[in-house]
C-alpha cells in the first residue's frame, strides 16, 4: 500500500514540478523516486528471501537483493541531487515565475501521503531493519514536503521566487548527504566489513572466555543483508569430549551478545595443524 501511494504521487509531483517550474517540487520528486526504489527493494527482498532456489547455486539465498537495490537508490539519489544543484545554480540571477498555488497544493498532498505511509510502515519498522530503512526514507521525504510548503509561502510572502531555488538547493544537499551515508553502508556490506556496532576483538574475547575454549582464530564477521549478521570461527579445545557443549555455548554467545544468528564454527583439538596454511 505504501509503495503504491508513494509511486503514484511521485508521478504527480514530477508533473506538477515541471508545470509549476518549481525546483523545490522537482527536487522533492527526485527524493520521492528514491523512496519508490527503497520501498520496492523492501518488497522484492522480502519475496526473494523466501523463494526457494531451484538451481542450488545460491547457497546464501537471495538476501543480497536488498543491498543491490540500495546501491541503485544511491545512484539515483546522487543523480537527482547533482541535477537539482546545477539547475539551481543556473537559475541564480535569472527571473523565474513559480506557480505557488500548485506548489502548496502538491506539497500538502505529498505531506498527507507521506504521513499515511509512515503510519502503515510504523509497526513493521519495529520488527524488520529492511522495513525500518524504508520507514526512515519516507520520514526524510516528509521533511522534503514540508520544505516545499515553506518555499511556497516564502515566495508568496516576499514576492521573491528565489526562495524556491534556495529550498531546492537545501533539499538537493540533504539528499546527497543521505545518499553518501547510505552508499557507505552498502559498500561496507559488499566489502564484507565487520558489522556496524560490532568489534572483532570483543567477539574473539567472548568466544575465548567460553569454558573449554583455549584459543580462537580465523574469525570472520560480516553482514549478509540488513539484520542478518554472519560469523565463522575456529575454536580450539583441550578436551574433544567437550566439543558439543563448546559449540552450543559459542552459538549462544554469538546470538545473545552480538546478534549473530548464523554462525559456522569449527571446533578442533589443540594439536590440530593446517589452518595457518591458508594465506588469505
Amino acid at each position: 500500500m505504501s509503495f503504491a501511494l508513494v509511486g503514484v504521487f511521485f508521478v504527480v509531483e514530477l508533473a506538477a514540478g515541471l508545470l509549476a517550474d518549481s525546483l523545490a517540487l522537482l527536487s522533492d520528486a527526485g527524493h520521492m523516486a528514491a523512496d519508490v526504489v527503497t520501498l520496492g527493494a523492501a518488497l522484492v527482498a522480502t519475496r526473494l528471501a523466501t523463494r526457494p532456489d531451484p538451481t542450488g547455486r545460491r547457497t546464501y539465498g537471495s538476501y543480497r537483493a536488498e543491498v543491490f537495490a540500495s546501491l541503485l537508490a544511491v545512484a539515483l539519489m546522487l543523480g537527482v541531487s547533482i541535477y537539482i544543484v546545477f539547475e539551481a545554480i543556473g537559475r541564480i540571477g535569472e527571473p523565474a515565475e513559480v506557480s505557488t498555488g500548485l506548489m502548496l497544493v502538491v506539497g500538502g498532498i505529498g505531506l498527507a501521503i507521506n504521513l499515511i505511509a509512515l503510519l502503515l510502515l510504523r509497526s513493521g519498522a519495529r520488527e524488520s531493519l529492511n522495513v525500518k530503512g524504508a520507514y526512515l526514507e519516507v520520514m526524510a521525504d516528509t521533511a522534503g514536503s514540508v520544505g516545499v510548503i515553506v518555499a511556497g509561502w516564502l515566495v508568496i510572502a516576499t514576492g521573491q521566487p528565489f526562495w524556491d531555488t534556495v529550498v531546492a538547493l537545501l533539499i538537493g544537499v540533504f539528499v546527497a548527504v543521505r545518499a553518501i551515508g547510505l552508499g557507505r553502508q552498502v559498500f561496507a556490506v559488499l566489502g564484507q566489513h565487520v558489522p556496524e556496532g560490532m568489534e572483532a576483538s570483543t567477539v574473539a574475547d567472548d568466544l575465548a572466555g567460553i569454558d573449554g575454549v583455549s584459543d580462537v582464530h580465523d574469525l570472520h564477521l560480516w553482514t549478509l543483508t540488513s539484520g542478518m549478521n554472519v560469523a565463522t570461527a575456529h575454536l580450539v579445545t583441550d578436551d574433544p569430549a567437550d566439543n558439543h557443549a563448546v559449540l552450543d555455548r559459542a552459538r549462544d554467545v554469538l546470538r545473545r551478545k552480538h546478534g549473530v544468528a548464523h554462525a559456522t564454527l569449527q571446533v578442533e583439538p589443540r594439536e590440530h595443524r593446517g589452518c595457518d596454511e591458508v594465506g588469505w
